[in-house]
């Protein structure tokens, strides 16, 4: 059920459903170590086909590839039907950016703004990441991409990821605050 795919019939799979769904996003390989990601700066959809291909692999549950990437595809489409927003967001992640280049790496789980900030950019991607996944599925519903118990099975991996890292820095800040309440 894992068979894997070369790398003209991946991308060959990914543009067809691009054009499934009527948007007019370019499709980019890059080995980024990142299975599929939306640059919202580019309106385009980056696959690193080696990647997506072992993201598929680590699944609870076997799935076809064909699947797992048409699921990719329509959630990296449903960021770019949320691009306004992302682009609102710009300025803020420049200046997260530049914050984390400038903390040491080693004093960042003791510094409780950097934390703060740290929270704060996680909750955004959350809502950026339910929100993809909100209109994934309102275009797999009008269109019919995949069925509706895979989509859900890589919608739930995906977001739990996102919460995992989420809750793990909340409880470095949570632990923070209580410690500074304390002095």
């Amino acid at each position: 059920m894992r068979a894997t795919m070369t790398e003209s019939q991946i991308v060959a799979l990914i543009e067809s459903t691009i054009r499934d769904v009527n948007m007019n996003v370019e499709l980019k390989l890059e080995r980024t170590g990142v299975n599929m990601m939306y640059d919202f700066i580019k309106n385009e959809v980056i696959v690193d086909i080696d990647r997506v291909q072992k993201a598929c692999n680590e699944l609870p549950e076997p799935m076809a590839l064909e699947t797992y990437l048409r699921i990719l595809t329509i959630h990296e489409l449903g960021h770019a039907m949320d691009r306004k927003a992302l682009l609102e967001s710009l300025d803020r992640t420049k200046e997260v950016i530049t914050l984390k280049k400038q903390a040491a790496a080693e004093k960042r789980p003791t510094d409780l703004p950097f934390m703060k900030m740290i929270i704060e950019e996680h909750e955004s991607d959350i809502v950026f990441e339910e929100t993809a996944w909100a209109n994934a599925g309102i275009l797999n519903s009008f269109l019919g991409i995949v069925d509706g118990d895979s989509f859900e099975k890589v919608k739930s991996h995906s977001l739990e990821t996102y919460r995992k890292l989420y809750e793990g820095d909340l409880a470095i800040y949570q632990a923070l605050q209580e410690e500074t309440l304390l002095v």
